[in-house]
């Protein structure tokens, strides 16, 4: 099979973004990933496959349409005090709610796209990039967990003239990543904290893997633009010691920058829409805090200013 013609799992394709990679750029949103961060914004990427949810402040009621609960056959979908309530646990993803639904309600997250649907439609935007020096930027879930459609993906926009960059959580095989590289303008890695136990316990996974895969990336691929971030997430790693080991682990090399993301709760209505608990609904990060370890994050010589976002 050519690369234009593979097929994979797409949740969202965003225009005109400015903070993921050079330029202009248009995201691309690839379902699934190995990680289970407990602060994740995109809680519909994480599994590979397309999957349901509900937002009820689309809804048109059961008194003026209720077509979704006439479609449901599972008994997801029932009438609690006059109002439509999803119970995730028995949906089995059929979307017939879905296909019934006129209002958008009744959500898909995930659709089948083919290489050369997604690149067709971000050629549309190429006068843009051409012009700031932007392109498609790989992002999830995990950019590489559908790891030979995402590198199809890859290869094709470089057959097209278009700028690449990924967004990755670095743990899979490391061959995946070389490939990657080969076909990138841009890679931007989380190293999210170098504490083993404190990062599987907030994660599911350890990072050996992706330590190890950032070392050697850096060390295999000298002229190929790298980006480090670190999210800053309350009580996980948001201290000046956590910042401090993670600035003096990344490398002090002229392809190789690094910043801190703040931690934002923007993407907690969507756990509603799939029937699970947002743990991060409460939490906040202090800004005065953010400041200091912006400083001590940037107190590298070596270090290009300016990468951090304001909170």
């Amino acid at each position: 099979m050519n690369d234009e013609a593979m097929k994979g799992i797409v949740f969202n394709i965003q225009k005109f973004s400015v903070h993921d990679g050079d330029g202009i750029r248009t995201l691309v949103f690839l379902k699934g990933c190995p990680l289970r961060c407990k602060w994740c914004s995109n809680p519909e990427s994480q599994e590979a496959k397309p999957q349901h949810a509900y937002n009820p402040a689309r809804c048109l009621t059961a008194e003026l349409c209720g077509r979704c609960l006439e479609a449901c056959k599972t008994g997801a979908l029932t009438l609690v005090n006059g109002m439509i309530a999803f119970d995730g646990r028995k949906c089995e993803n059929c979307f017939a709610c879905n296909r019934a639904c006129p209002s958008g309600a009744q959500q898909v997250y995930g659709e089948e796209m083919s290489v050369k649907d997604i690149l067709d439609r971000v050629e549309r935007d190429g006068v843009f990039y051409n012009r700031s020096s932007g392109g498609m930027t790989l992002s999830g879930g995990e950019a590489l967990f559908q790891h030979d459609f995402a590198l199809a993906l890859l290869r094709a926009a470089k057959n097209r003239h278009i700028g690449t960059t990924i967004e990755t959580c670095g743990f899979y095989k490391y061959e995946f990543l070389e490939e990657a590289c080969r076909n990138l303008d841009r890679l931007i890695i989380d190293i999210k904290s170098l504490n083993n136990e404190k990062h599987k316990a907030f994660t599911g996974v350890d990072n050996t893997i992706i330590l190890e895969n950032f070392k050697r990336v850096v060390a295999e691929f000298p002229d190929l633009k790298i980006q480090a971030r670190t999210p800053v997430i309350p009580g996980f790693n948001d201290t000046e010691e956590d910042i401090r080991a993670i600035r003096d682990f990344v490398p002090q090399r002229a392809n190789v920058e690094y910043e801190l993301l703040p931690f934002h709760r923007m993407g907690g209505p969507k756990y509603g829409y799939l029937c699970r608990r947002y743990e991060y609904a409460d939490k906040e990060l202090d800004k005065n805090l953010l400041k200091r370890l912006k400083a001590i994050a940037a107190d590298v010589p070596a270090f290009k200013p300016g990468g951090t976002i304001e909170a």
